[in-house]
C-alpha cells in the first residue's frame, strides 16, 4: 500500500527550510524556479543538488542547457520567490541579475549563490535529481533568510 502523498506533504510541511531560485541559461534559453529541495551533497569534489519536478516549467532549460545556479533568498526577496513559484515563462526583468561562469542568471542581493555544471541526473519519481558541480560561486551579506515553514513564508526570529 502507497504512503499518501496528501500526508507525505502535511509531514514535511512542518520541516522548515530556506529558499531558492534555481535559474539557467544557455541554448535551450533562460528559465528558473522557486525550490527547496536543495542540498550541498560534496565538499570534494564540490557538488549540491538540487530536486527538479519534471513537470516543472523550467526542467527541460535545466537539462538541455545543462548548468544552473542555485540563489539563496534573503527576507526581502519574497517577491523574487512568488514570481518564480508561478507557472509559465519566467520574467526576470525587475530584478538586478548578473552571471558568473556558466551564464546563469545571479540575484545580485542573494544570501549566496553557487554556478554549477550539471554533472549527473537521477531518476527521482516524478522529480528528477540534478547533481551539480560547483564552479563558481560566493557568500552575500548576513540578512535574514527566506524561510518556508507549514505552506508560509516566515521569517526567523534571534
Amino acid at each position: 500500500m502507497a504512503f499518501d502523498s496528501k500526508v507525505q506533504r502535511k509531514v514535511f510541511g512542518k520541516w522548515a527550510t530556506g529558499v531558492t531560485v534555481v535559474t539557467t541559461d544557455g541554448p535551450a534559453g533562460k528559465g528558473g524556479l522557486t525550490a527547496n529541495a536543495v542540498a550541498s551533497l560534496s565538499l570534494d569534489p564540490p557538488l549540491v543538488l538540487v530536486a527538479v519536478a519534471k513537470s516543472a516549467g523550467s526542467y527541460s532549460e535545466i537539462k538541455q542547457n545543462g548548468c544552473y545556479a542555485i540563489n539563496i533568498l534573503a527576507q526581502a526577496h519574497e517577491d523574487v520567490s512568488k514570481r518564480f513559484a508561478t507557472p509559465g515563462p519566467k520574467d526576470f526583468s525587475g530584478f538586478p541579475w548578473k552571471t558568473d561562469v556558466t551564464g546563469a542568471p545571479i540575484l545580485e542581493g542573494a544570501l549566496g549563490y553557487v554556478d554549477c555544471k550539471v554533472r549527473e541526473i537521477l531518476p527521482g519519481g516524478d522529480h528528477d535529481i540534478f547533481v551539480g558541480e560547483i564552479v563558481g560561486g560566493e557568500a552575500g551579506g548576513e540578512d535574514p533568510p527566506l524561510m518556508y515553514f507549514s505552506g508560509k513564508y516566515r521569517r526567523m526570529a534571534e
